[in-house]
């Protein structure tokens, strides 16, 4: 019986005339069906690649097979292509051994965020999320995690503002989890920090959104899903340095509880902020985690959060948009993103950024009264963010502009990208 896996080989020579432009070019030798990517000379023939396994997977090609000779970013970016949400999918990796295990590794981590990331939200709660995160890198290594939960009243007990006023308003908990990835002993210090944005679902609060920009809103969590597994793929990896992870976890919906225009939150390191839109909540429960993270004592605090339409405007849904007030630290981002086939673009960030929502009420506003918080929203983001990082440590900010696609795209299915779990993985190696 012949086999319906497709197999796909890559091909540097032009494809015969007779079929035209087209780059992908089917043929049946007797082995099974059988496609060949024809690469254009001079092309950004990676990108070329994944556009190929789209052209495949409209087709109704659920089975592939990848043969002949595949360079590990190769294949990396046709499974980026080739995936769907519906995971009614196979793909065989071919190649060494370290290349399949490499794969098989960021398929298994990216695929867990995307899992996350297009659940609905009514499966995934804030606790839901954070129990979620915390059992499967559990699952990773069980005897160097360890982890607790906050939820619902508590965190105020514990000075988190943030996450309980923009979680309020929900029937289900906000909650904070706090995890530790210790592989070296219980007196290590800890290397490095993570903090990612989780709201559940973002209905924009009393600042509510349309019907339209609130349809996706599901996917308001993917700083969490982003730095949750990019922190497994580096434990799978053989991890030998002590992380924390700070998941800020809570659903922004609209209620008698729920938080309000020309409210003030005074933050546990005394900073006040006047709410002037509830639907610049990222932030706020972000303001919380930083200030977790910076405590732990960690050198370096990454966060990462879908936190502003103004990143996507400003870099498009294939890169995502990085800030930190240290060059070096951009730099060196960009670098091992680049290494692995991810896009970072830096945009402005200076100590003046700290003061572009300002406040007659408070010491800062969450954003300016305007739509879409005004020109330069992505960098205010980031400077009221940088109000809650310690001064002792290097810090990382992520505006994950290219995490999700509304809808389909030549590149990507409609959904979760990953984009952005393999430069957190990165970043976290010694």
């Amino acid at each position: 019986m012949q086999s319906t896996t497709m197999r796909v080989k890559l091909c540097r020579e032009a494809a015969p005339a007779a079929w035209g432009q087209a780059d992908v070019i089917f043929n049946d030798k007797g082995q099974g069906p059988e496609a060949s990517i024809h690469l254009i000379s001079g092309s950004d023939e990676l990108r070329q690649i994944q556009k190929a396994a789209r052209k495949l997977r409209s087709l109704g090609i659920h089975q592939v097979a990848l043969a002949g000779t595949w360079s590990l970013e190769q294949q990396w970016r046709f499974g980026q292509g080739f995936y769907c949400a519906k995971n009614d999918f196979e793909l065989a990796w071919t190649g060494d051994e370290a290349d399949v295990r490499e794969l098989t590794l960021r398929a298994a981590c990216a695929g867990f965020a995307r899992d996350l990331v297009n659940d609905t939200p009514e499966n995934l709660s804030p606790l839901v999320l954070a129990h979620s995160a915390a059992k499967w890198l559990a699952q990773l290594a069980p005897d160097q995690v360890s982890y607790r939960v906050i939820e619902g009243e508590a965190l105020l007990a514990h000075g988190w503002i943030g996450i309980h006023a923009v979680g309020r308003g929900s029937e289900r908990p906000p909650a904070l989890l706090e995890l530790d990835y210790n592989p070296l002993g219980a007196d290590a210090p800890v290397a490095v920090a993570l903090v990612g944005k989780g709201i559940t679902f973002d209905s924009g609060g009393y600042s509510i959104k349309p019907s339209e920009g609130m349809l996706t809103m599901k996917c308001d969590m993917g700083g969490a899903a982003t730095v949750t597994a990019g922190l497994g793929l580096a434990i799978s990896r053989g991890l030998q340095q002590r992380v924390k992870l700070y998941l800020c976890c809570a659903e922004n919906l609209i209620s008698g509880r729920a938080y309000k225009l020309g409210d003030i939150l005074t933050y546990k390191n005394g900073v006040s902020v006047e709410v002037v839109n509830t639907d610049a909540e990222g932030r706020l429960v972000l303001a919380d985690g930083l200030q977790a993270a910076c405590e732990s004592g960690a050198k370096l605090v990454i966060d990462a959060a879908t936190l502003t339409g103004a990143a996507v405007m400003a870099v498009g849904r294939s890169y995502n948009a990085i800030f930190s007030p240290e060059p070096a630290l951009l730099l060196a981002t960009q670098q091992k993103a680049a290494a692995v086939d991810e896009q970072v673009w830096p945009l402005p960030l200076a100590p003046w950024h700290k003061d572009m929502c300002p406040s007659a009420y408070a010491d800062t506003a969450n954003s300016r009264p305007m739509k879409g918080g005004g020109a330069g929203g992505a960098s205010n983001a980031a400077g009221f963010l940088w109000r809650f990082v310690s001064p002792n440590c290097q810090w990382l900010h992520m505006d994950l502009a290219a995490a999700f696609e509304d809808s389909a795209s030549s590149l990507h299915a409609a959904g979760a990208t990953a984009h952005g779990v393999l430069t957190v993985a990165e970043l976290l190696k010694a």
